[in-house]
């Protein structure tokens, strides 16, 4: 199967993702700087959200353009990805107005964890249909960033009822880390076009 609509399909999802987000942030009623200083913890969570998205929405478009062809098993990988980041606005909203309580942290942290693993079964269901010679399979190699990933989230979910500032902190140095898309699927796109 051709994968031009599950592209434009998850390019619609993530954009709804990002659109629902924002809306989530509420018009204040006052007119002064303490009016705005309440809503920050919401628009702190808005903006690591949309980083996240971000990544997710950048790193989809350059795992996609290694793909040549998608099977149902890619079909519904995808989809499993789309719906843990479709629980983004929610949990974005529930940290933000609670002040990044500990439940609400962990539970978003949980949602990191969930999609980042099912990033790694698209990755991996998409391997299984190009086989183990294909260009993303030789571009993704060990991984390393994905492993790190999913334990800074399993390590900083329970850290969240502990020491709330340092699970923060580590959902943040993830989406730093990531900030910078994937070179690895380019650089062996680049190689072998060479």
């Amino acid at each position: 199967m051709g994968k031009n609509r599950l592209e434009a399909f998850s390019d619609g999802v993530l954009a709804i993702i990002i659109t629902i987000m924002v809306l989530e942030m509420k018009v204040p009623h006052g007119v002064d700087w303490q009016t705005l200083k309440t809503l920050l913890p919401v628009f702190f969570s808005y903006v690591l959200s949309f980083i996240y998205v971000g990544i997710y929405w950048n790193n989809h478009h350059h795992l996609f353009h290694a793909v040549k062809q998608v099977s149902g098993g890619v079909l519904w990988a995808n989809l499993h990805l789309l719906f843990w980041l479709s629980l983004l606005p929610f949990v974005t909203g529930w940290m933000g107005e609670n002040h990044f309580s500990s439940l609400p942290t962990a539970l978003y942290g949980s949602v990191l964890l969930m999609a980042g693993t099912a990033y790694w079964i698209l990755v991996h269901c998409i391997i299984a249909t190009e086989g183990k010679d294909s260009l993303l399979a030789k571009a993704v190699g060990k991984d390393v960033k994905g492993v790190i990933s999913v334990v800074v989230y399993a390590v900083a979910i329970p850290l969240a009822f502990v020491n709330i500032p340092l699970a923060q902190i580590g959902y943040i140095a993830i989406a730093l880390m990531w900030l910078i898309p994937d070179r690895r699927i380019e650089k062996t796109l680049s190689e072998t076009h060479h």
